[in-house]
């Protein structure tokens, strides 16, 4: 091949890359590249045994996911209503249940299947105790650069499947 065809096809190659949408490029990471960072909850949509729908942290939750390249997670979510206290060994019996209610973290390592778009969650400790020592599956329906909408088939209330939307913190 001469360098004029050779150059030739540099440029149309260039300018193919430059033309592609962004999430063409980060479709090229592997799940758990594309997975590592700080994630901010924006939503969670649950259904209930009956096919009705419900939110149950409310308006303007508070919350993010973590997830660190060597394998490691945390996760924090919380009601915006939650009551305000200053010393939490003096709650009211209404104040604590409304804590324990409305706000849920965990943490310990991940696993990525590839393959099969999930991560799995191995819980070294949570607020929800009896999720200590378990593998908690999350289904990625989609990712890109900025969004990532997650399915969790089996929840802490009870098996209500929960559909999540997350944004990438900046």
């Amino acid at each position: 091949m001469d360098r004029r065809r050779i150059l030739n096809l540099s440029v149309i190659a260039a300018l193919g890359l430059a033309v592609l949408p962004p999430n063409a490029v980060a479709q090229t990471k592997s799940l758990k590249d594309q997975l590592v960072g700080t994630w901010i909850f924006v939503s969670s949509t649950n259904t209930r045994p009956d096919g009705s729908k419900f939110d149950p942290w409310g308006a303007n939750p508070k919350g993010t996911t973590i997830y660190e390249a060597n394998g490691h997670y945390a996760f924090m979510l919380m009601r915006s209503d939650l009551p305000k206290f200053t010393d939490r060994s003096k709650t009211t019996p209404e104040e604590g249940k409304a804590v324990v209610q409305g706000s849920i973290a965990y943490y310990g390592t991940y696993t990525v299947d590839e393959a099969s778009k999930t991560v799995t969650l191995h819980v070294d400790g949570s607020t929800v105790s009896a999720l200590n020592g378990t593998d908690q599956k999350r289904i990625i329906k989609s990712i890109s650069a900025d969004e990532m909408n997650t399915l969790n088939p089996v929840t802490s209330e009870g098996g209500t499947p929960a559909d999540t939307i997350y944004k990438r913190a900046k």
